[in-house]
């Protein structure tokens, strides 16, 4: 098996949430350039040329550092991969035969118009680990500038206009080390650092975002494998392990543990925060692009946008064009699936135990579940004992409605705005409790400016029990 053999298939699987990475928020509903949040792309992972990042708070590198324990003569794979932006110019055919830059062509099945697409690139390396010690290797890359044309045709066949999509020059190097720890096991510091090197400078008027963006890395993240050996959880690291994981130097970029479940020889280290083994649910038909999506509101509110909505979206990008036909032409019982679905389930025990004797069902991989006699939706099934208390002990104090208490959000539990309060004081405004016998204390940061909306509309910020403390008076 050659090394790029092996390198494509350890990271089959990974590519999967790598390639809605490398797509995500490319291009929104309603799927037309004239939208304007679409308008203002390329939000995720963009590394840009040196010349712009100082002074535009944009960064023009990422560095992950992941803990790998290698075996024997373990060889290291990389895979960088990237959206290359070009600019996509539409021009009509002129009586003359020349040609001339109009805002949008006209078709019966789609409106061209002016879009700046993106282009996947991929840089590769693979090394062996021991070649990896003291300075490293360094692999620079070039995508050089360029320009080429498609003729558009009418349903005759007739040419009467063509795309233009330029390209500008783009640079970049990757730079991989590793450094043996002390420790009882053969544990290495990985870092990788991949920078656009780019020697675009802004020129006059010419010197905005939009200009620096041809010459940038979009949605830069990067696949790690080794081909012996395994990589540690940055989230979930070993107890002997978690100094080691916390001193390493994570900027731009997050690595996690890719590549199926039980697996742990693939990283992809990637611009937006995931859990180890990602995974895209099996019930999603295709890509939607948008940012957060929800396939079948997605699917349904595509369905109902108008023919001439359809058309400038079909004409926007090749890839909007396919969220239509998906749309389009989606079965029933596909969008069914999307409806929801029970990823599996679980045994409750302890003080939120199901009360009576339960009935437990064995699942194929030994997990126990609840079967109750009555299930939750049926009011027969109700808690007989009256409403669920609205204050719950919390480090052996009451807590409720204007309790304070201070926010230590959870690690495997939090996103990355939370991280934002770890230590901040908050107002309990209510405890709910949801259908599963789940506790939640809702809850508003002191401080706030918007507490006062936030009560009115009822939207809170919302933490377990676990992750807050009370504080004096509470």
């Amino acid at each position: 098996m050659t090394a790029t053999t092996e390198r494509d298939s350890r990271f089959d699987t990974a590519r999967q949430v790598a390639d809605a990475v490398l797509f995500e928020g490319y291009v929104l509903y309603p799927y037309r350039a004239s939208a304007a949040k679409n308008r203002l792309r390329w939000q995720f992972g963009v590394l840009v040329p040196p010349a712009w990042a100082p002074a535009h708070g944009e960064h023009s590198f990422q560095r992950t550092e992941v803990l790998m324990e290698p075996r024997g003569e373990a060889a290291l794979f990389l895979e960088l991969r990237f959206l290359h932006a070009r600019r996509r110019t539409v021009q009509r055919l002129r009586e003359d035969g020349g040609y001339e830059e109009v805002p949008e062509l006209r078709l019966p099945d789609r409106i061209l118009v002016p879009w700046d697409e993106g282009a996947e690139e991929r840089v590769e390396l693979s090394v062996p680990v021991a070649a990896l010690a003291g300075d490293g290797a360094v692999l620079p890359f070039v995508r050089p500038a360029g320009e080429d044309t498609e003729p558009v045709r009418d349903a005759e066949g007739r040419t009467v206009g063509r795309l233009v999509r330029r390209t500008e020059r783009a640079e970049g190097l990757v730079r991989v080390s590793a450094t043996e720890l002390d420790g009882p096991y053969r544990v290495m510091r990985l870092t990788a650092v991949v920078e656009n090197t780019s020697d675009w400078t802004p020129h006059g008027t010419d010197a905005g975002r939009e200009a620096a963006l041809p010459s940038s890395l979009v949605a830069a993240h990067l696949l790690l494998g080794l081909s012996a050996g395994s990589f540690l959880s940055m989230t979930d690291p070993p107890e002997w392990a978690k100094g080691a994981v916390a001193a390493c130097e994570n900027r731009h970029t997050w690595p996690v543990l890719a590549g199926g479940p039980g697996r742990a020889d693939v990283v992809l280290s990637s611009p937006i925060i995931l859990e180890d083994h990602p995974q895209i649910a099996p019930e999603s038909a295709g890509a939607m692009y948008d940012a957060l999506e929800i396939d079948e509101i997605l699917a349904l509110r595509t369905a109902t946008l108008t023919d001439e909505e359809k058309r400038e979206a079909r004409g926007t990008d090749a890839r909007a064009a396919a969220v239509i036909e998906l749309a389009e032409t989606m079965p029933p019982e596909v969008l069914e699936r999307l409806h929801g679905a029970v990823r599996g389930l679980r045994e409750i025990t302890g003080p939120d135990a199901f009360d009576g004797p339960p009935a437990l069902t064995e699942l194929p991989d030994g997990e126990a579940v609840f079967r109750p006699d009555t299930p939750w939706w049926d009011p027969a099934g109700a808690d007989p004992a009256g409403p669920p208390p609205d204050r719950i002990p919390v480090d052996g104090v009451m807590v409720g409605a204007g309790s304070r208490v201070l926010l230590r959000p959870g690690l495997r539990r939090t996103d990355a705005q939370d991280l934002f309060l770890q230590g901040r004081a908050a107002l309990v405004e209510a405890v709910l409790h949801d259908v599963d016998g789940g506790v939640h204390l809702a809850v508003t940061v002191e401080g706030d400016p918007g507490a006062d909306i936030r009560r009115e509309q009822g939207r809170f910020l919302y933490f377990q029990p676990d992750e807050v403390t009370p504080l004096e008076g509470a």
